[in-house]
């Protein structure tokens, strides 16, 4: 199957071209032929299985054939995008405009943490496409600086994670501020019985899509565990990082303040390390992940903000420094690598106190995770029990802990 034989224009057809792209994904193939029609969908599809264009190629498409009246003052918001963090906000607008650069089509993206001006300009000049977290558009609401009576389209993207971080009360007064006859498309990587409530609200007869099992993790990551005193894990990941030679790496901490110190640390290790979490302003937030897409740094140290929100092409590496205490997390962070089709690598440093988690990750995807050893590593500590016994083989490292330690230096 090809895209073409999905029915898109040929201007789709040549941006996907341009983008390297030539066959549709699983949820593409499913859900393009779908919207086309006009219908409602739920979509259930994982990060990294091509949703975003799975959504983005048709809407272009739809709002292209049929254009608004032009006796309004300026351009009208035809399609609303609403995505729960600021970082998928931006990439999705990053989207609609690679997809659309040969449709005479407009938009913006709209999302708190930076100067509200600039958007404010950019609503008065008119946009068809509007992507918003849903706080700051309500800012818009508020100020009356964009107008949603003519939406044609609304797109609620990862709405499970919406609804998590609390979003349920802003959607429901955006959805108050729509038209009631329009196109509905609900995408979300779970079906809990709070997204299904939102589905039978919001959607008219939805054809529904679901191309991976609830809380899969990916076929392309390999994943292991390396499991390690707390006190050993900076030296553990400065060697990895050597001797696996590993070029780039998403790295994830529990905390904002332990992404700080983590990449604080690793800057004096020598490695070019950025972090970005919910502290960080939006400027700094994408200042990182501009620097670590252009591989100017080496190792983003992020927090479960990142997890959902990031989309990083061919990422080799997503490394746990500390794991999640809530399992799904732990899929949703592999997820950043072992995307379209390019295989990525998951690797987990798992201290004593952290092996009720490891059990409780093992029993979700119903997979044990492979334990390795660091080849050449010293650690500076002794095992606890714990540890020693969690393992079918100790580490290298417990044999040998009262030998001087050793850093080495990516």
């Amino acid at each position: 199957m090809s895209f073409a034989s999905l029915g898109l224009r040929a201007e789709l057809l040549r941006a996907l071209a341009d983008a390297g792209y030539t066959d549709p994904t699983p949820v593409q193939a499913q859900a393009i032929p779908v919207i086309l029609q006009g219908r409602d969908i739920l979509a259930g599809a994982q990060t990294g299985t091509g949703k975003t264009a799975g959504f983005t190629l048709p809407l272009l498409q739809r709002l292209h054939a049929a254009p608004p009246r032009r006796d309004l003052p300026r351009r009208p918001v035809r399609a609303l995008i609403l995505t729960p963090t600021r970082e998928l906000a931006a990439q999705v607008e990053e989207s609609v405009r690679a997809y659309g650069k040969y449709l005479p089509l407009t938009s913006t993206v709209v999302f708190g943490g930076v100067n509200i001006q600039p958007q404010i300009q950019a609503l008065r000049r008119g946009v068809d496409i509007l992507v918003a977290t849903p706080g700051r558009l309500l800012d818009h609401v508020q100020q009356r600086t964009v107008d949603l009576s003519r939406v044609e389209i609304l797109v609620l993207d990862e709405a499970d994670r919406m609804l998590d971080m609390g979003f349920i009360h802003d959607i429901r007064k955006i959805l108050g501020l729509l038209p009631p006859r329009r196109q509905n498309l609900l995408f979300s990587a779970t079906f809990s019985d709070e997204i299904k409530a939102l589905a039978d609200r919001l959607l008219n007869a939805p054809t529904r899509v679901e191309v991976a099992r609830k809380n899969a993790e990916s076929d392309l990551v390999s994943q292991s565990a390396y499991l390690v005193a707390r006190e050993d894990k900076r030296d553990l990941l400065v060697h990895l990082l050597a001797e696996q030679e590993i070029p780039q790496a998403l790295v994830f901490t529990r905390t904002k303040h332990g992404a700080d110190r983590l990449a604080k640390q690793l800057q004096r290790d020598g490695i070019n390390a950025v972090p970005i979490h919910g502290d960080r302003t939006q400027p700094q937030r994408m200042r990182a992940l501009a620097d670590f897409k252009a591989g100017a740094a080496r190792v983003l140290v992020a927090t479960d903000i990142a997890a959902r929100g990031l989309d990083i092409d061919q990422l080799p590496h997503v490394i746990n420094f500390e794991l999640p205490n809530v399992p799904e997390d732990y899929v949703h962070r592999i997820g950043r690598t072992g995307r379209a089709g390019v295989p990525g690598e998951a690797i987990s440093l798992v201290s004593a106190e952290e092996i009720s988690y490891l059990a409780a990750i093992e029993k979700l995807i119903k997979k044990r995770i492979v334990r390795r050893a660091a080849t050449g590593f010293v650690a500076s500590t002794r095992p606890t029990p714990s540890l020693m016994h969690s393992t079918p083989r100790p580490c290298n490292t417990a044999m040998r802990p009262h030998r001087q330690r050793r850093r080495i230096l990516a």
